[in-house]
């Protein structure tokens, strides 16, 4: 099994992690209430975790432009 983070605007991959590596204590996932883990944390068919994280180009964009839905608008 492993953990992709991705940006849940723009699609990108930032990074690729083997879950045998690492503990959800030492990704932090533990501090995460429920329902963060719910809109942050997805499964894909195999098993696979998907951690969707906001990228610097998308942050960057909701911050001066609040009222779009999706920065690539």
């Amino acid at each position: 099994m492993s953990i992709k983070y991705v940006c849940p605007y723009c699609k990108s991959i930032h990074g690729h992690i083997e879950a045998s590596q690492v503990s959800e204590m030492q990704l932090g996932w533990h501090f995460l209430t429920p329902e963060e883990r719910k809109h942050i944390i997805s499964y894909e068919a195999g098993g696979d975790l998907v951690a969707h994280v906001t990228c610097d180009y998308c942050s960057e964009a909701v911050q001066r432009h609040p009222e779009l839905t999706n920065p690539l608008q």
